[in-house]
């Protein structure tokens, strides 16, 4: 799937012990003034499937294809100059769509889907509204690679858990707190000060990106309402959403890109973009193995490792810089993210 469609299931699986994309959040014990766990970005809270590889071995995969993902993208938009988010998200749902069926007939993988019976007004009233965030945070964010560094976007990603917090508090589904009210200060804190020391600051990029967050987190707050109960793995709520907003951004495309990526496609060239595909799609696989693999708290450090390779990478690889005030800044947001992700543990 396209950017960070993947790694989000992962971030909110690891959360429940399990979950992305993106956050970790777990059970709270009973009494407790922390918020109830939000379900994943693109399934809710999912089983622990019954093959499981050794963590040892999984969370490297995962981190090497979720970062890879990512700077592959980046690749295709602004050194191969394939500046077409709405056609790329397109093609890599297109893409999962038929590789989640194909799975289903071969593998045991999405034996999960069997046990999901969504009716038609579930169907109309749930799946659908949620496709529509869905496909609006994917295009969004992979439309914010045109304009901002790898390491700049990623710095802004960790506003998500904050803005899911911001919804939740606004409509009364979640009553704030202290303990919450820090962390949301730190998050924010850290994300305005690595905003202010980007050397490379734009305004529309920035933009583009806080509306991904935003259709985002009102995505996963959306799930937790409507879709509470349902239970699917990653591939499994691939296989349900990935149909759907398909056909949403191909209704989209005329009047975004129209035929413009076609023309270029030659240049591209389709191994290049198979090649792409099948790495985002190699990367829900890897969450089906991942979900049951280790501790919420060992996930959550992977994840943060993750994050931070990924910078890291986005310098080495790009040349992005940062300054000194964007570390400090993200090392303050990664601080509340932690706390955000185990405060109930």
């Amino acid at each position: 799937m396209s950017l960070s469609a993947s790694e989000k299931f992962i971030e909110k699986t690891r959360g429940n012990d399990n979950e992305n994309a993106h956050f970790l959040n777990v059970h709270p014990k009973e009494g407790s003034d922390l918020p109830s766990p939000l379900p994943s970005p693109i399934s809710t809270p999912a089983s622990k499937p019954k093959a499981k590889v050794s963590t040892a071995f999984i969370i490297p995969v995962w981190i090497t294809l979720s970062s890879a993902v990512i700077i592959y993208n980046n690749y295709l938009y602004n050194t191969l100059n394939f500046k077409y988010p709405v056609f790329l998200v397109t093609f890599h749902l297109g893409f999962a769509a038929i590789g989640t069926r194909v799975l289903q007939r071969t593998t045991h993988l999405l034996d999960g889907a069997n046990d999901v019976h969504l009716t038609k007004e579930t169907f109309i009233r749930s799946i659908l509204p949620i496709g529509l965030l869905f496909s609006a945070s994917l295009i969004l964010s992979n439309t914010a690679y045109l304009y901002l560094s790898v390491a700049y976007i990623q710095m802004l990603k960790a506003f998500t858990p904050v803005a899911i917090l911001l919804i939740s508090w606004t409509f009364r589904i979640q009553e704030p707190n202290r303990k919450l009210a820090v962390i949301v200060f730190m998050i924010s804190s850290g994300v305005a000060l690595a905003s202010h020391g980007e050397l490379h600051f734009n305004l529309v990029g920035f933009l583009t990106q806080a509306a991904a967050v935003a259709f985002e987190a009102s995505r996963l707050v959306m799930i937790q309402l409507l879709l509470h109960g349902l239970k699917m793995d990653p591939l499994v709520s691939l296989h349900y959403y990935a149909p759907v907003c398909a056909l949403i951004n191909l209704a989209i495309l005329p009047f975004t890109e129209g035929l413009a990526p076609f023309y270029e496609l030659a240049s591209v060239g389709p191994l290049v973009l198979i090649s792409n595909a099948s790495v985002a799609f190699l990367l829900n696989i890897a969450a089906v193995f991942l979900v049951g693999a280790g501790s919420g708290l060992v996930l959550t450090l992977a994840g943060v490792f993750k994050d931070i390779l990924l910078i890291t990478g986005s310098v080495l690889i790009f040349g992005s810089p940062i300054a000194p005030l964007q570390i400090f800044g993200y090392s303050i947001a990664l601080g509340g993210l932690i706390m955000y992700k185990t405060a109930s543990k």
